[in-house]
Parts: C-alpha cells; structure tokens; sequence
C-alpha cells in the first residue's frame, strides 16, 4: 500500500482569492481608481504570497535579542532583530503602506486604497504592520499638532516611500499602574530651561523600541492628578551617533504572540522631549493617533480573517475525509460559510471607517459624517477584534491535529490574532469609548440616521427580509438604550453588549448595501447570501434558513465556483 502524506495548504495571490475585497473595492473606489490600483494590489498580494511570506517565517523563528552592555561593560541597550524584520519594513516603505494615505493621488479615497493594501500586506508582515499603525498615527497627530520643526522635519520621514530615509514612530502609553486609565500616568516631565522638557518614569509596554520617535504621555511637574494633568511629548530616541538618549531597555516582553515584534520595559532617565498641543491636554491630543492605530487593528483583523479563510477553503480541497474531499461534506461547507460571512461582515465595517477616515482627513466630510466616524471607529476595532479570536479559532479546527502543530505555522495565527481584541484598547474599554463620544455628540443619531439611509436605498425585492431583520436589530438597540439610558449603572453594565450589537447592525446594513449594488450590476448572488446570513446572525442561535441552503454555502465557500473539484 502506497505511503500517504497529506498536501498542505497552500496560499495563492491573497489578492486574486478575494472576490469580496474586490467587489467592495469597485463599489466604494470607482471602475476608474480601481484599474488605476490593481495593478499594485495584484503585486502586492504576489509579494505577499511569496518574498513576504517567507520572511516573516524566517522573523519568526529569529525573535529579537536585548543587548543590555557592550563586551567591555559599557550600557548600550541595543535591540537586535532578524534581518528578516529589517526586510520586511523596506517593503512596507517600497509599497506606501503608510505613505499611500498622505500622497493623497486619490482625495478622500486614499485610505480606502491604503487600508487594501495594509489589509495584503499585514497577515504576511509578521507584524511589522504594528510599528506602521503607530507611525501613521504619530504622522497624523504631528501633522496636526505639531511644532514647525516636527512638522517639517520628522513627518516626511514618518511618510516616506525610501526605506533608507523612513522612520518609524512608538506610542509609548502603558505603566505600571495604568494601563487603560492612563489618568494614572506617573511619568514626570520637567523643564530643561531651553524651551524642551526631561522625562523621567518606567513604561511598561512598548512595542516600537526600535524606533526613531515615539510619542507618549506625561505629567508635567505641578500639573493636576489624573487625565486632566497629561500632556503629549515627542521623544527622539537616539543621538546623532546612534545612542540612547535617556532611556534604558529593562527587558523584552515574552509574550504569548507577536514574537518577532520587539516589545520592551524602559525606563525614561531624564529623556529629551518635545511638548506636542497644547499642556495638559494630553488625552484629547493622543486620540489622533489612537483613532489611526484602532483602524489599523481592525484592518489588520480582517487580513487574519481573510488569510485563515483563504488557508482553510484550499485545505477543503486537499483533504480527504471518509471517501470525499471536505469540500464536499455539507456541514463542513457550512462551517466555511459561516467564516465567509464573519469576514465580509468585518471588511464592510472596516472599509467603510477607512473611507469615512479618509473624507474627514481631506476636509470633504460632513458634519454628520465626522460624527458617524467617532462612532464607527471604536465599533470597528471592537467587533472585528473579537472576529479575528473566533474565526481564525475555528479556521484552525478545520485542520484538525494539524492546526494545532507549531510546524505547520497555523497555530501563529491564533496568537498573533489574540492580540488585536487587547491593544489599542479591550473591549470593555472601546464600548465605554462608545458611551463617552454619543454623551459629547448627538448621541445614537448619527449612526442610526447613517444605517436608516444605507436600508432605505436598498431596492433588490432579494433582499427585503434582510433589511426588515436589521431594522428589528437596530430597534431593539435603541429601544435597549431609551430604557437604559437613566440609569448608569445598567447603561455601563450593558454597553459591551451595546456596542458588539450596535456593530452588527451597522454591518448588516452595509452588506445589503453592498448586495444590492452588486444585484443591480447583474451578478450579486455572494453578496446577497453574505447579507442574508449575517441578519439571520441575530435572531438568536437557532439555524436559519441559510444553513438549509448547501448550495448557498458552496457558493460563499467557493466563490469561484470550483467547488470541491
């Protein structure tokens, strides 16, 4: 009897696989932007599927090493990283990961362009995308409030496409004793007398050591407890000769994931800074950059989503299970299905933040639009963040023994991915997040005037139970708040719930958007199953009618409609 050795799966152009990505692309970037595009998005999921790939295997397997003294005892603190992690942030700069969105070739929509190509290039990064989430932010903060001198010499580099020239930025927030309540920030900066500051404290997470800059926070001497005494600084972190200036590694973090990303404990000894906005304004200042990094995790979310997707439907094809292919088991089908719809769900939240980002960002917004943002934002980042745990979770049941194996590289993706529902604010923290910007705002109404809108313009008779299941959920949450909203207690207790809700509704809406734009174009049958699951999703956790519909889920599975052949 023959030997028998399983194929492993196997990753194409990540690009050309998904057809959702691209039928979203062209409603929200125009035929014409979008063959303008393609091209580079088409390279870049090459370059992600090959070159990229594995590099972020070989950054992986070479995790960083803290050099704390120099062979003759001398304090040099150097943080060395596998060439490998070196490569692959020369590619982020060759493919404008960051600069795409300040170039700015296509207006408003340069954040949608840029959040497709972060959205490739992420799942390969071995996350180099985190250090590129901060240095986007700390462009756009500097941009905004930055002296001159920041503005005109470090936000180029924060920008720039030469890997020689780029910079990247660190967002240096957590202590010891604060983590999200960073009122607790004990970090002192003092006057030098030269018009900068000294900054002296521990922060207990950092994951851009390696950095040019970084941006952190804190209180200047005499200033009041608590968030309100917070300032913003900029830091420079080393000489002209390449040292430290002020700052000492303690140590690297160990950390369940993200291992080839060099995290350090520092301490700040009497560190050169520059004071960014205005004193004691802190918190409201570094929400800039915090609301470009929150984007950042929930695209990155969906590129975990769309790569454990991509993984699991070529095994479906591979593996044989009792005779036939799993392709061609009906449940197992329905289980990919159900993912599909996960993702879809995902990248319409996702894209549509990125766009809304974008308008504001280039003064084409709305009032109402950049209302609707705030709120989009912390929704995004929550919802997709728990997305990612879950679907690359169940991704990897799809391999059985295999995905659970360190070898096969798939375990990785469930650590990296644990990640993202934590950084840049929990759960817990954006649903409150939520509560603060309708108590500061117009409340609900600018999200639910914004879902009312995407609904009433659907015209497909296809889809007209979709949008009555989510105006029954985008009700129930309103009528949840109404009732809620006098007591505080219950109103906080109840606002993760709140939030995960309000996101799905929101999602939905745009998914049958989405369908209904591809239906009129002739060919909307995907999208019109994806819309149709994700309304089912919230009736509870009885199946609905599309788990009756093999067929259905063969065509979201397989979307190229190879099936299990």
């Amino acid at each position: 009897m023959e030997e028998f050795f399983q194929d492993a799966p196997r990753l194409g152009n990540p690009y050309d696989a998904d057809p959702v990505l691209r039928q979203l692309l062209a409603r929200l970037l125009g035929d014409e932007v979008l063959a303008e595009v393609e091209p580079g998005l088409r390279s870049l999921g090459e370059r992600a599927a090959g070159e990229m790939l594995a590099l972020a295997a070989a950054a992986e397997a070479r995790e960083p090493r803290h050099v704390a003294y120099d062979a003759w005892g001398r304090r040099v603190d150097r943080i060395e990283t596998a060439p490998a992690w070196d490569r692959l942030h020369a590619i982020a700069a060759e493919e404008g990961i960051v600069a795409t969105a300040y170039e700015r070739r296509h207006g408003p929509l340069s954040r949608v362009h840029q959040f497709a190509r972060l959205y490739l290039f992420h799942p390969s990064s071995a996350l180099v995308s985190c250090p590129l989430a901060m240095t986007d932010g700390a462009a756009r903060l500097l941009a905004l409030e930055g002296d001159e001198d920041l503005r005109a010499r470090v936000v180029p580099r924060l920008t720039s496409r030469d890997p020689a020239r780029l910079w990247t930025s660190g967002q240096w927030m957590t202590e010891r004793a604060g983590g999200s309540d960073v009122g607790r920030t004990a970090t002192v900066a003092r006057p030098d007398g030269a018009g900068g500051y000294r900054l002296s404290g521990v922060k207990w997470f950092t994951s851009a050591t390696t950095a040019e800059v970084a941006l952190t926070l804190a209180r200047i001497e005499g200033a009041p407890e608590g968030s309100r005494g917070l300032s913003v600084f900029c830091v420079e972190l080393r000489d002209e000769a390449g040292r430290l200036r002020g700052i000492e590694v303690l140590r690297l973090k160990e950390k369940l994931g993200t291992r080839a990303l060099p995290t350090a404990e520092l301490a700040l000894c009497d560190t050169p800074a520059r004071l960014v906005g205005a004193p004691g304004r802190g918190v409201a200042t570094i929400a800039t950059l915090l609301n470009v990094t929150r984007l950042y995790n929930a695209c990155c979310a969906c590129g975990y989503l769309a790569r454990a997707l991509q993984l699991a439907r070529d095994y479906a094809r591979r593996r044989e299970a009792f005779g036939r292919p799993l392709a061609a088991h009906p449940l197992h089908v329905e289980t990919l299905a159900a993912l599909a719809a996960e993702h879809a769900g995902a990248l319409q939240l996702t894209f549509r933040a990125a766009e809304l980002c974008g308008r504001e960002e280039t003064g084409a917004a709305r009032e109402e639009e950049i209302a609707l943002l705030r709120l989009v934002t912390p929704l995004a980042k929550a919802l997709t963040g728990k997305q990612a745990v879950a679907g690359v979770s169940e991704a990897l049941e799809c391999f059985g023994g295999a995905g659970y194996l360190e070898e096969t590289g798939l375990p990785a993706l469930l650590r990296d991915a644990q990640v993202l529902p934590i950084w840049e604010g929990t759960t817990n923290v954006l649903a409150l997040d939520l509560l603060r910007a309708m108590a500061k705002g117009a409340g609900l109404a600018p999200l639910v005037a914004d879902l009312e809108r995407q609904l009433a313009a659907v015209r497909a008779p296809e889809l007209v139970e979709t949008v009555h299941r989510l105006r029954q959920s985008a009700g129930a949450l309103q009528a949840w708040f109404r009732h809620a909203g006098g007591d505080g207690a219950r109103l906080t207790a109840g606002a993760r719930a709140f939030a995960l809700g309000l996101a799905r509704a929101y999602a939905g809406a745009l998914l049958a958007t989405q369908a209904d734009w591809e239906l009129a174009r002739g060919d909307g049958a995907v999208a019109l199953a994806l819309a149709r699951r994700w309304a089912e999703g919230h009736l509870g956790a009885a199946p609905g009618a599309a788990a009756a519909d093999p067929a259905g889920a063969l065509r979201l599975v397989f979307p190229d409609r190879e099936g299990a052949a």
